[in-house]
């Protein structure tokens, strides 16, 4: 009862910052970073590859890596894990890179970002260009010609999943009661009660990551 009350009483408290963590985040670029940077590749076989150029593709969470003059988008059932040096480490959560939030023992929060889909539509389809070859088994046959236009920004989305007890659960109220226990489920209900909670604030999500870890 005590950490509950700590928990709510912390909620309290940060209700007036919340409104900061609302200013959604904007690009004008299709991929996560400017720049190609180098990355530590672990696919599901346990085996690792070091790329000297590689990128996260912001319209669908996948794996870019530059071969040549193109720009391949890697095959993300084949990949569990890419660690930029310096940066972030992501997980593949379904076939998408998603980076730590913040963990809670054994548990965690981790985020997915990825641009609007419709203003990609709206701007980027005269001035991305796909085409198909043929490659290997690791890699999809898709590639792209990433042009940026710096007269319009793209506003990023944030989508969350908890790892929790061993396994990645989307961060959604009905997808979260359907998975909890029921005594963890009363907990998540006082939780969003809280004045301030949202799904989208990350302070939130970690709280009630809280209050559901053993």
């Amino acid at each position: 009862m005590k950490t509950m009350n700590r928990i709510i009483a912390l909620l309290f408290l940060l209700t007036a910052v919340f409104s900061e963590c609302l200013a959604q985040k904007k690009t004008l670029y299709a991929t996560r970073y400017k720049e190609w940077r180098p990355s530590v590749i672990t696919f599901a076989d346990g085996h690792q590859s070091r790329q000297s150029f590689t990128n996260v593709f912001l319209k669908n969470g996948a794996l870019l890596f530059l071969q040549g003059e193109l720009s391949m988008e890697a095959n993300m059932d084949n990949i569990v894990a890419v660690d930029f040096p310096g940066d972030r480490k992501f997980v593949a959560i379904n076939n998408q890179l998603a980076f730590m939030v913040d963990s809670v023992g054994k548990n965690a929060v981790y985020c997915v970002e990825l641009f609007d889909q419709d203003a990609y539509e709206r701007n980027i389809r005269n001035n991305v260009n796909y085409s198909s070859i043929q490659l290997g088994d690791q890699l999809s046959t898709t590639t792209i010609d990433l042009n940026n236009e710096d007269d319009y920004q793209l506003p990023i989305f944030r989508h969350y999943y908890f790892f929790y007890d061993g396994e990645y659960i989307r961060v959604h109220e009905r997808e979260l009661l359907r998975k909890l226990p029921k005594e963890k489920r009363t907990l998540m209900k006082r939780i969003m009660a809280v004045p301030g909670f949202s799904w989208q604030h990350e302070d939130s999500l970690v709280m009630l990551l809280k209050a559901i870890t053993d």
